[in-house]
């Protein structure tokens, strides 16, 4: 499976309890996740690229904890 905002792996978070109903997967680089029964759409120009996920700044900055 490939995670359709930054195209790395994906895996199967978790399953529906009953039957085979629905999967979620979840990207373990970009952490985005979406259900087996809708079709993600992501916009082009906010496709990420893996390689500067860890550049990215947090937004909003989190305050120091004094």
């Amino acid at each position: 499976m490939e995670c359709p905002r930054c195209g790395s792996a994906a895996r199967v978070m978790v399953k529906s309890p009953v039957g085979d109903v629905w999967e979620v997967y979840v990207c373990e680089t970009c952490w985005y996740s979406w259900r087996s029964t809708e079709t993600p759409v992501i916009i082009d120009k906010f496709k990420l690229d893996p390689a500067k996920i860890g550049e990215l700044g947090v937004i909003p900055a989190v305050p120091p904890l004094d």
